[in-house]
Parts: C-alpha cells; sequence; structure tokens
C-alpha cells in the first residue's frame, strides 16, 4: 500500500492498550487495526445515511403517485414535440 496521507491520532494509555490488545488478537499492527476499523465504520455509516427511509404513510403516498396516472404539463408536451422533430428514428 502506498502512503498518500496521514493521519496522527492521540489517545490515552488505557485505549492504545485495548487496541494494541485487539491488534494483537488479529494479527495485525496497531495501525493497521484501527486504519480497518475505521474505515468499516465510515462504510457503515456512509451507507446508512445513503438510504432514503419512508414510513408505511410515506411509502403508501409514494407508490401511489407513482401508480397514478401522468400527464404532461405543457411545457413537457412542447419539449417531448421539440425532440420528435429533430429526432430521427430508424
Amino acid at each position: 500500500m502506498t502512503t498518500a496521507a496521514r493521519f496522527d491520532l492521540k489517545m490515552d494509555a488505557d485505549e492504545k492498550d485495548a487496541i494494541a490488545k485487539a491488534a494483537a488478537l488479529m494479527g495485525t499492527t496497531m495501525a493497521g487495526f484501527v486504519r480497518a476499523a475505521a474505515k468499516e465504520k465510515a462504510q457503515a455509516l456512509l451507507e446508512r445515511e445513503a438510504r432514503i427511509t419512508l414510513s408505511r404513510q410515506d411509502f403508501a403516498a409514494f407508490t401511489a403517485a407513482l401508480d397514478s396516472a401522468f400527464s404532461p404539463n405543457p411545457a413537457l408536451k412542447n419539449a417531448l414535440g421539440q425532440a420528435r422533430r429533430r429526432v430521427r428514428r430508424t
């Protein structure tokens, strides 16, 4: 692995001991253990935050809106007409 960036961390002696013991159990260095743990936690947080959670009522309203008949407004009708005139289909 090529080191592209550096991150320094200060911790108290108890935290360092706990991390050192956990790293030894995993058969890795403290830096490797902290890096893997931080990456795992960051990915879990980013995945959780990327999801949209809806209540049952909101989900029902959302699906009803998707299932309802769609009628384009005048601006969309105009844009579709322009696109049809410009695009040739073979």
